[in-house]
């Protein structure tokens, strides 16, 4: 099982057979508040209607073609349909799998791109301390959180990493964006001469960094990272595995920062976790870089078997129908100040470091036991299971992304756990 202490689980699993709306279902018919939308993925809630219907729909209709040299209705439709809600000008989509899928795809695009426009020199990749990029070994290469890396290098040799954007001193308990910080983008230009510019393909971050912890961007790092690739010709990737399908509210990161990259990755929301989906959606300009070759020869010698699959498109398409038709975007955005403002009202209660919130995200940062790194964040992840609400343990971190959904009272009943947890685990 992924990341998971087996001999553990095997003692003691935990074992959902159901799930609704809000909730998660238990053997034993108890239910659990789901207060991580999965795995940052399940943005409409559990069980959708209309989703269930277009999944069930398409099995009976097609329930497989190859993407290679063919395809179907539905990834034609749903591609469309990405390119409407993706930011202006990034017009074109390949289908993947998973967030991983997608990541190792637009690393492998950023290079294709440049080596297509007679600059094959620029192969080196950027990524971010507290970074996650999947587990593909480019992704992996690019991420900046070091146990994960533990136990399988050697990884790519070109890579370098900008630094973590934060400084607790006058960044802690961030309600949004904070105001200082900006200036943490600069050592882009810095890394740059010591890398050369110009044999740098890729910058690629998270708008908001993730699984490494909740970290919003300071107020115009991200503008100033844009401004610094433009400058030396160098493709900036956002990885909005996490960020994409309303988590912000707004359909994309990029959007609601107003930062557009030249390459976009998805997957989690794309089809609310209900069957695996990634993609890569590329600006115009990255796209036509691969078009300038002899027409009947491939551009790109890149996919995989299961590429636009019809199941996870029909799926994909019926959340772009939930979106449109229950404004779901608007109602996050519309949630999200509750939410982070009751998030934050946990300052002060036992135990709590930090506090990081933005959108419908936030993370609890918690003091560590003395010599049990882990223990306590481990504990209250633990207390709040048990009480009827899931959220994330991760070490001694508490990491929240609800559904979309989600209500003020549902909002009230998470925070409500967590303060018990804070105040009953040692």
């Amino acid at each position: 099982m992924p990341f998971t202490p087996m001999r553990e689980f095997q003692r003691n699993p935990l074992i959902f057979t159901g799930a609704e709306g809000m909730f998660y279902i238990r053997a034993d018919g108890r239910r659990v508040l789901d207060g991580a939308a999965g795995l940052w993925c399940v943005n409409a809630g559990h069980g959708h209607p209309r989703i269930v219907e277009a999944i069930r729909t398409a099995a009976t209709r097609l329930d497989f073609v190859s993407s290679f040299k063919m395809t179907h209705p539905d990834a034609v439709t749903y591609a469309r349909r990405l390119r409407d809600f993706a930011p202006a000008g990034l017009d074109h989509v390949f289908f993947v799998n998973s967030g991983s899928e997608a990541v190792d795809s637009a690393l492998k695009i950023a290079r294709g791109y440049h080596h297509a426009r007679g600059d094959a020199a620029r192969t080196k990749l950027i990524g971010r301390a507290k970074g996650y990029h999947g587990m593909g070994f480019g992704g992996l290469s690019v991420s900046g959180i070091g146990r994960y890396k533990r136990g399988f290098g050697p990884l790519l040799a070109d890579t370098a990493h900008l630094s973590l954007p934060y400084d607790r001193e006058v960044m802690g308990f961030s309600n949004g964006q904070p105001e200082e910080g900006a200036h943490h983008a600069d050592e882009l230009e810095a890394l740059l001469q010591v890398q050369d510019p110009t044999t740098v393909a890729a910058v690629i971050v998270e708008p908001v960094i993730g699984s490494g912890g909740v970290y919003p961007p300071p107020k115009g790092y991200l503008e100033t990272l844009r401004a610094i690739c433009d400058r030396h010709g160098i493709l900036l990737v956002f990885d909005e595995v996490v960020t994409g399908f309303g988590r912000l509210g707004a359909p994309f990161a990029a959007q609601a920062f107003g930062v557009k990259p030249d390459i976009l990755t998805c997957a989690k929301g794309m089809t609310n976790g209900a069957v695996p989906m990634g993609g890569v959606i590329v600006a115009n300009h990255v796209y036509d870089a691969f078009m300038s070759g002899p027409p009947d020869l491939v551009e790109l010698f890149h996919g995989y078997t299961y590429s636009a699959h019809p199941l996870a498109c029909a799926a994909g398409i019926a959340v772009m129908d939930v979106f449109e038709e229950t404004g779901l975007v608007d109602q996050a955005a519309e949630i999200s100040p509750v939410w982070r403002a009751r998030t934050l009202a946990l300052k002060g209660k036992p135990f709590v470091a930090d506090i990081r919130t933005i959108g419908l995200l936030g993370l609890v940062e918690i003091e560590p036991r003395p010599g049990e790194p882990g223990a306590r964040g481990t504990a209250c992840a633990q207390f709040c299971l048990e009480h009827g609400v899931l959220v994330r343990g991760s070490g001694d971190m508490l990491v929240l992304s609800p559904p979309l959904i989600i209500s003020q009272d549902q909002i009230e009943l998470i925070m409500a756990t967590i303060e018990a947890a804070l105040e009953n685990v040692r």
